[in-house]
């Protein structure tokens, strides 16, 4: 059986509404996953900042001690 040309446009929509309605779910959570990202790297940053401030205070990076002896 062939379909009506108003039966075809019928399916068209429906399908076009959900392709829509997908795109609209993906699109929300590749904005909260950015915003997520976002956060993150934030953070990161801050505790960058916080551990070269304690790095700071400490006064001694292991990176500056001579080696042992033995070496």
């Amino acid at each position: 059986m062939s379909m009506s040309l108003e039966e075809r446009l019928t399916e068209l929509e429906m399908r076009i509404a959900f392709v829509d309605d997908t795109m609209t779910t993906l699109s929300d959570a590749v904005a909260s996953h950015d915003r997520h990202l976002h956060d993150l790297r934030n953070a990161m940053e801050r505790l960058r900042t916080e551990l070269v401030a304690v790095r700071g205070t400490l006064g001694n990076d292991a990176g500056d001690e001579p080696p042992p002896p033995h070496y």
